[in-house]
């Protein structure tokens, strides 16, 4: 990378918005678990729409590959660099419009963490629709490109359905703004929705319109233990198909027995499986617990459900599903799979994963657990030394696996760089072709996140 390049990149955001530290990049090239590493030859920082547009078009003309990073909470090495790439950061891009309480909306910049929108949100007595665990870190363009879940999805959706509008610098460096005050809105090609889970590929997403939505006024939360998976994945569609549902989080006592031994967060229940209920509405509060005992009623319980109704309680009953992100890597980088499943296969699943996990790595602890309502699952194999070959090998056996079990191998989570050997597996042919024919139109020389879905 020349220092004309750099020179031209300095101009653009100032000198203390780039840098070349071998240090700094080092850091910057790793995934978020701390397995797979990159190289890149400079990070810059924009603090504008036109500062991406027209660090964008610098780099295309010096023929330089762009890897755009975000919060850096990827699972699947999306932020990692290949090619000595020009590490784009949205961390600059920080700006929390003013929330419509009316029409229930807010225009926040692609840096924003979730935390943040949440925090801005609940000001103005609404709540925005994506929960994740990481939401002090994860930043809604990042969430975007992937389309993320999360523990609220089974009541509100994914991303794609929070995102009414999006600021994207297109490759060539031109800008596409995509607002609409119109709740339908109809015209033409629907552009915003292509960004959404293109995963950088096809753009830079700078500033998002989010949808927000009533605070429900009661909340009604329960963990119930199981023996097997099967009733509780029976129990889980009963609860997936309720007006009310608000969560509903698969919880594997592995992980809550790492919980326990790690953070002193303990299993409110018995039972080898765990379903975390949340239900929410604004009736009273003896129709939201009539309604969770009804569901009950007929489910193949291991234990007694713990039930929490006021707000203290029930933070209690999560605080094993929030914990569990922080134990996965205490005997070093778990290897992950983020999967969706149909709901009949996910005990078979969960077996069968079981078994070729003790083939490949004997010493390995699988630990199951994620939104039931979908199946979307996060496999984490903790205590996993595999490397090089033998890692591979166990990858790409597990990913053969889920698609035998009709399975999606990517889900909330994204491609990345990680996943992308393994797309023909849930994608057509004509598929695969019709998103490479859309990639050379928006980017025809390929040079914007270059590893992640293609490579």
């Amino acid at each position: 990378m020349s220092d004309a390049l750099i020179e031209r990149l300095t101009a653009i955001v100032g000198a203390n918005q780039v840098s070349t530290d071998a240090d700094v990049l080092a850091a910057r090239s790793v995934d978020h678990t701390g397995r797979y590493r990159g190289q890149a030859r400079a990070l810059v920082r924009p603090g504008s729409t036109d500062e991406v547009a027209a660090v964008l078009r610098v780099c295309r003309e010096a023929g330089v590959c762009v890897t755009v990073q975000g919060g850096r909470t990827s699972l699947v090495a999306g932020t990692v660099p290949e090619h000595d790439d020009v590490l784009l950061s949205t961390e600059r891009l920080r700006e929390i419009g003013e929330v419509d309480p009316v029409e229930r909306r807010v225009h926040v910049g692609a840096g924003v963490t979730l935390a943040e929108v949440q925090r801005a949100a609940a000001a103005a007595g609404l709540v925005f629709g994506v929960d994740l665990a990481a939401r002090d870190s994860a930043t809604v363009g990042g969430m975007a490109s992937t389309n993320a879940g999360g523990l609220r999805t089974v009541r509100y959706g994914n991303m794609g359905e929070q995102v009414i509008g999006v600021d994207v610098v297109l490759p060539d460096g031109s800008v596409l703004h995509r607002h609409s005050q119109v709740r339908s809105d109809n015209t033409g090609y629907d552009l915003a929705a292509l960004f959404v889970g293109a995963e950088g590929t096809l753009g830079v997403i700078t500033g998002l319109d989010l949808r927000l939505h009533p605070v429900p006024r009661r909340r009604i939360t329960a963990v119930c233990g199981f023996a097997a998976l099967d009733p509780l994945v029976h129990t889980g569609r009963v609860f997936r198909d309720m007006a009310g549902i608000a969560a509903l989080e698969l919880i594997d006592a592995r992980a809550s027995a790492l919980t326990a031994e790690h953070v002193g967060v303990s299993a409110p229940v018995d039972g080898a499986w765990q379903l975390l209920i949340e239900l929410a509405g604004d009736g009273t509060e003896d129709e939201l617990t009539d309604a969770l005992a009804g569901a009950l009623e007929d489910a193949e319980l291991a234990d007694e459900p713990a039930v929490g109704i006021d707000a203290v309680a029930a933070q209690r009953l999560w605080q094993v599903r929030e914990s569990i992100a922080e134990v996965l890597g205490v005997s070093g980088p778990p290897l992950k799979f983020d999967v969706s499943l149909p709901l009949p296969a996910i005990s078979g699943f969960a077996a069968e994963s079981a078994a070729l996990l003790a083939e490949h790595a004997p010493a390995a602890i699988p630990v199951l657990f994620g939104h039931i309502g979908e199946g979307n699952l996060h496999l984490n194999v903790v205590r996993c030394a595999l490397t090089g070959d033998a890692e591979r090998d166990l990858y790409a056996a597990m990913m053969t696996l889920i698609a035998r079990f009709g399975g999606n191998v990517s889900s909330e989570h994204g491609v990345g760089t990680r996943k992308r050997a393994y797309v023909a597996m849930s994608r057509t042919a004509a598929d695969i072709a019709a998103m490479r024919t859309v990639k050379a139109a928006f980017d025809p020389t390929g040079y914007l996140n270059p590893a992640v879905l293609f490579g």
